[in-house]
C-alpha cells in the first residue's frame, strides 16, 4: 500500500494507465491461422443468428415453386411458417450454413487482410477504395467454397422440402442434376457478392473511421458501422440476389422455363416477364433486416478476435 503523502511520479502514473493495443492490423508475428479462426467465428455467428430471416427472403424470391405461399410481409411470413410448419422449419438447413460459413469466411477474412495489406499506401494506411477492392478479391475465393452449401441451404428452405438432412439434399441434387447444379449460380453469386462486399467493406471502413477516428477498439463503433454497411450493401444488391435465388432453386420449380435457366440474364428475363420490375425487389426487406444485425455481428466478432489476438501478441 502506498503512503498517503507519497508523490505520484510520471512513471507510476503511466504504469497505472490501461494498456492500449493497436489491433487494426494484426502483428506481423500473427500466423495466418489467427485470421482464419477470427474469420470462421465471425462467419458462423453472422449466418446462424439471423437465419430465420434468410428463409423468409428465399421464399419471397422463389419463382415457379409448386407450393409457393404469398407472404404479405416479414412478420406474416414468420407467423405462417411457424404455425403451419413448426418453429424448427425456421432453422431448416442451418447446418449447411454452419459447415460452409466456417471455412468460407475463414478464407474470406484471411484473403481480405492480405490483399488490403498489399493495396495499402507506402505509409501502411488503407483507403476505403483499397478496402473495397480487397473485399472483392476475397469474395471470389470464398464464394467458390460457399456456393454448394448455399444451394443446399436454399433447397431445404423451400416450402414442402422433403430432404431428411443436408447430406440427403446434396446427394439428391447431385444424382438428379449433377455437379453443375451446385455452381450454376456461381457467376451470378460473384456478380452480386463482389459489389456487395466491396460496398460493405468500403462503407464499413468509412463509417468506422468517421465514428472512431483514433482507431481504438470500440465494440459500439463496430456494431453501428457494420450494421449500416450491411444495410446499404443488401439494399443495393437485392435485384441480383433475386436472380441468384431463381438459379439455385430452379430444380424445385415446375416451370420449364425456370428449370432451364442457366445464367443471370435468363433469370432476370424470367423475373421481369412473370413479376415485372417489382420482382427484382422481392425479399428486400427481410434481406436488409437480416444483413444489418448479421453484418454487425460478423464485424464485431471479427474485430474482437483481432483485438484479443493483438493483445495476446503484445503481452508475449
Amino acid at each position: 500500500m502506498s503512503h498517503p503523502n507519497e508523490i505520484a511520479t510520471p512513471q507510476k502514473i503511466r504504469a497505472a494507465e490501461p494498456i492500449e493495443y493497436d489491433y487494426e492490423e494484426l502483428p506481423e508475428t500473427s500466423p495466418l491461422t489467427m485470421h482464419l479462426i477470427a474469420g470462421a467465428a465471425a462467419g458462423i455467428m453472422e449466418h446462424s443468428v439471423m437465419y430465420p430471416f434468410d428463409i423468409v427472403k428465399t421464399r419471397m424470391q422463389v419463382v415457379g415453386s409448386p407450393s409457393s405461399v404469398v407472404y404479405s410481409g416479414v412478420t406474416h411470413a414468420i407467423k405462417i411458417i411457424s404455425t403451419t410448419e413448426g418453429m424448427r422449419t425456421l432453422w431448416r438447413g442451418v447446418m449447411s450454413v454452419v459447415l460452409g460459413a466456417g471455412p468460407a469466411h475463414a478464407v474470406y477474412f484471411a484473403t481480405y487482410e492480405q490483399t488490403k495489406k498489399l493495396l495499402s499506401n507506402s505509409a501502411g494506411e488503407t483507403t476505403a477504395l483499397a478496402a473495397g477492392a480487397a473485399g472483392g478479391v476475397a469474395t471470389v475465393v470464398s464464394d467458390a467454397l460457399m456456393n454448394p452449401f448455399d444451394v443446399i441451404k436454399q433447397r431445404m428452405q423451400l416450402v414442402g422440402s422433403s430432404y431428411r438432412n443436408i447430406a440427403d439434399c446434396a446427394a439428391t441434387v447431385m444424382r438428379k442434376e449433377g455437379l453443375r447444379a451446385f455452381y450454376v449460380s456461381y457467376p451470378t453469386t460473384l456478380i452480386m457478392n463482389i459489389p456487395f462486399q466491396s460496398i460493405q467493406f468500403g462503407c464499413y471502413d468509412l463509417f468506422r473511421k468517421t465514428l472512431n477516428p483514433n482507431g481504438s477498439y470500440s465494440p459500439l463503433t463496430h456494431v453501428v458501422a457494420g450494421g449500416l454497411a450491411g444495410a446499404v450493401a443488401a439494399a443495393l444488391t437485392t435485384p441480383i440476389d433475386c436472380c441468384k435465388t431463381l438459379l439455385q432453386t430452379r430444380g424445385a420449380s415446375v416451370d420449364p422455363e425456370v428449370r432451364n435457366a442457366s445464367s443471370m440474364i435468363q433469370s432476370a428475363k424470367i423475373i421481369y416477364k412473370q413479376q415485372g420490375v417489382n420482382g427484382f425487389f422481392r425479399g428486400a426487406r427481410p434481406r436488409v433486416i437480416a444483413n444489418m444485425p448479421a453484418t454487425a455481428i460478423s464485424w464485431t466478432t471479427y474485430e474482437y478476435f483481432k483485438w484479443m489476438i493483438a493483445r495476446r501478441d503484445k503481452r508475449e
